[in-house]
């Protein structure tokens, strides 16, 4: 469609955008627009916002869409360069989220790691285990994730994250796994496996912090609830 002038109906709205965003910060657009930003790098011409909205809708989210597994998004009609655009701010994200835990004890700094963990893993289709080893001043040594799993179950291996602690001259642990489900209450699963890894880890000095559950809007910490 285009206006009296004949010039598309969006003729313009990129700058605008930009201006917008520019001027405003990123709090002023709504997620679809926030999205177009993105996409404006991989698709040089034409209108993206109904490509935008639709992604939304589909993938849950401005998150979701970012999340998103390189497969989904194919499936959604997306090309390579489009793919790697989104796939490249999900990890620019990650990597200013990480660089956060390191500017202070992760300790006194949680919900930077909260944020963190949310980014990584709360999007999740499947469960991974992730594990953050910390120093004897509890700032961040690394963080990895130890297993991948199925969509209700991954399996862990205590001796083994005993182990990681031990190369690592870590002193310190936090634990976190993903619920694609929704739902961050503890399984008994869940419950079991903690305890275990406890208790391999407290005759070696290795301090258990706490174990969290993360889903895409809410998390559930094992220390908060009495199970640490």
């Amino acid at each position: 469609m285009a206006d009296k002038s004949g010039k598309p109906h969006y003729h313009g709205h990129r700058q605008r955008l930009r201006e917008r965003f520019l001027k405003g910060g990123p709090d002023s657009l709504p997620e679809y627009e926030l999205l177009e930003l993105i996409l404006f790098g991989a698709i040089r011409q034409g209108d993206v916002k109904p490509l935008a909205k639709r992604l939304i809708d589909q993938f849950d989210g401005f998150a979701g869409v970012l999340s998103a597994e390189v497969e989904a998004l194919q499936g959604a009609g997306l090309g390579e360069s489009t793919i790697a655009t989104l796939k490249t701010s999900q990890a620019a994200a990650l990597h200013l989220s990480r660089a956060r835990l390191l500017e202070q004890p992760i300790v006194s700094s949680w919900q930077a790691l909260l944020d963190y963990c949310r980014a990584a893993m709360g999007h999740d289709k499947t469960e991974a285990f992730r594990i953050i080893f910390l120093d004897r001043k509890n700032r961040l040594i690394t963080d990895e994730v130890q297993q991948r799993g199925t969509i209700d179950h991954t399996p862990v291996y205590p001796r083994e994250v005993v182990k990681r602690a031990l190369e690592l001259g870590a002193t310190a642990l936090i634990l976190v796994h993903n619920h694609p489900s929704g739902d961050a209450t503890p399984s008994k699963a869940d419950i079991d496996m903690t305890k275990q890894i406890a208790a391999a880890a407290e005759p070696l000095g290795i301090v258990l912090h706490d174990h969290l559950i993360m889903t895409r809007s809410e998390e559930a910490s094992f220390r908060a609830l009495g199970l640490l």
